[in-house]
């Protein structure tokens, strides 16, 4: 069944092509925390192969960053952190994690809209 998928889907994983040119003249140049694998060619390509599902914000910062020519520098997984940066998480839309803002018609609590208030003489 993999196999299958592999050779007709793109959302999973990565196709027959991109498999076959990541072996012949993919380099392994390091994992993120997530499992997602970064790939560069001698003519300068950069890749990556997910772990599961296609879906770019599973790429964290730093990879961003690398994937799209803003740093040369392959990043690390130690890197330090500050105290103000919380742990990257994907798009969570779509699902029961997703940011429901108050007053939205999604979000279970009401609140009082009113559309303009009255002015008072």
């Amino acid at each position: 069944m993999n196999l299958l998928k592999l050779i007709f889907t793109w959302w999973n994983k990565q196709t027959l092509g991109t498999f076959f040119y990541t072996l012949i003249l993919g380099k392994f140049v390091g994992e993120d925390e997530f499992g997602n694998k970064y790939y560069t060619s001698s003519k300068g390509k950069r890749w990556v192969i997910y772990r599961s599902n296609v879906e770019s914000t599973k790429i964290p910062a730093e990879w961003h960053s690398w994937i799209h020519f803003l740093r040369q520098d392959i990043p690390k997984n130690n890197e330090k952190k500050f105290s103000w940066q919380i742990k990257h998480e994907e798009n969570m839309t779509g699902t029961k994690k997703a940011h429901k803002p108050e007053g939205s018609l999604s979000n279970e609590s009401s609140k009082d809209m009113k559309k303009y208030e009255v002015w008072k003489n």
